[in-house]
């Protein structure tokens, strides 16, 4: 495509001009690899955008949309319904861990992370509580890009032209270099103390004013930082003891990633309400869905008088396409095995992690860590710019057939998890050569 062609596309997150320089076009997708408008095939190592679980182009997933298609295209959902997303609902609330038997359905996880605020306001309204306005987020967490989002995440280009609307706090990160670099699973060290911080921030505001705690499981976006060791069933415990919610955002850890269904089951804590998105389709049709507690979904309803009890939906929640995909992407996991492949005892996390943690030693990298299939590795910064080692990388590693994610001055991997030893030899003898090429 010539640059006319490019020029009325506003990309997302994407440096326009240069992207429309030297273009980088996807026109085919199949298993663990992309083909190129230049008919080079690629190694996905992001799963997509984290969401493509199973691998692409996968034939069930496919036909269920095609057929979904034929037979009901579209399907108003305020005051009317349509039987796939009652089967679907059904089937995700045995999935999840405790009480998370309410499924509302969103397009995102930015639409997800909203509706989940919203639920908690709801909620304290709800039984007399309307004060519970503040939400406490995390320093490098990311809870997408909507203005509820943008407020409880902790990455300051995603707000720093828009503000932050909504009542916040943040926890600082669980990233600790010196005593955690090179971690192989969760960090040892500082997961208690890192959350008993917010027993200071529940000082400072006082419990009566804070609605809920949201974190991700795993910080994804914010450079890959899996939960020290205690760390996510002392929060628990601190929201339990003064009256505040807790949501985990699962957009990313959902449905495999952690080698559980959801990264709750394998930390075993489980939320009052729970974000999800991405994995939940295998990223062939947009949809989110939030999981809420019992409580949540009866206080908001039992307590309302006749008509609607929670105004908030969407135009295309439980889109009929949607469900369908995300139906049959549930078969898939099931069938072939893919909540649990990556586990991080098992035989793929444990090459994987082997075959990074060899990466120890080469000149810029200072970090490596992991958990079941994600994984980051960490570089020095270059002098005079910091955070653009990771773009370097990347675009080497392209170059070489490759795809990775750069997170500031470090790389991630969130693979499907179709993921092969074969691609896992691959992408280390990828990175190690564009790091020696770029560090010397």
């Amino acid at each position: 495509m010539n640059t006319n062609e490019l020029a009325a596309h506003w990309m997302p997150f994407t440096p326009n001009k240069g992207f429309k320089a030297k273009p980088r076009m996807l026109t085919g997708a199949k298993g663990m690899y992309w083909t190129t408008d230049d008919a080079r095939q690629v190694l996905d190592m992001t799963a997509g955008l984290w969401c493509c679980n199973a691998g692409h182009g996968h034939p069930h997933i496919a036909e269920a949309i095609a057929r979904q298609a034929r037979e009901l295209d579209y399907a108003p959902c305020f005051g009317f319904g349509h039987p796939l997303s009652f089967e679907l609902s059904e089937r995700l609330a045995r999935l999840a861990p405790g009480n998370l038997n309410k499924v509302f359905y969103t397009n995102s996880g930015s639409e997800s992370v909203e509706t989940a605020m919203k639920m908690a306001l709801a909620y304290h309204h709800a039984r007399g509580l309307g004060s519970k306005q503040l939400f406490i987020g995390r320093d490098r967490g990311y809870h997408g890009v909507n203005f509820g989002g943008i407020s409880v995440g902790g990455l300051t280009n995603n707000y720093k032209a828009f503000g932050q609307w909504i009542p916040n706090d943040h926890l600082s990160h669980t990233q600790d270099l010196e005593r955690n670099a090179f971690s192989r699973g969760l960090p040892l060290h500082g997961g208690v103390e890192k959350a008993n911080e917010l027993e200071k921030l529940i000082q400072r505001h006082d419990a009566s004013r804070i609605a809920a705690v949201i974190i991700e499981p795993i910080t994804g976006a914010g450079g890959v930082l899996p939960p020290p060791a205690g760390y996510l069933k002392r929060i628990r415990e601190i929201c339990d003891q003064h009256g505040i919610l807790l949501i985990f955002d699962e957009v990313i850890c959902g449905f495999g990633r952690t080698g559980d269904v959801f990264a709750s089951q394998t930390f075993d804590v489980v939320p009052d309400i729970m974000t999800t998105a991405k994995g939940l389709t295998n990223g062939a049709a947009p949809m989110g869905a939030v999981l809420a507690g019992d409580h949540i979904h009866d206080a908001v309803v039992d307590t309302a008088g006749a008509g609607v009890e929670f105004f908030h939906g969407y135009t295309y929640s439980a889109h009929p396409l949607a469900c369908a995909a995300a139906m049959a992407t549930l078969d898939v996991y099931e069938q072939e095995g893919l909540y649990y492949r990556g586990a991080a005892d098992g035989e793929i996390a444990r090459y994987l992690e082997q075959g990074l943690h060899s990466l120890k030693g080469l000149p810029g990298v200072v970090d490596i860590r992991n958990y079941s299939l994600i994984a980051a590795v960490e570089f020095e910064p270059m002098a005079g710019k910091p955070g653009a080692t990771g773009g370097l990388i990347q675009t080497d590693a392209w170059e070489q057939g490759m795809m990775l994610r750069s997170l500031g001055d470090a790389i991630a991997m969130s693979p499907p998890l179709i993921i092969g030893k074969e691609h896992i030899d691959q992408t280390i003898g990828i990175l190690e050569r564009s790091i020696r090429q770029h560090f010397g």
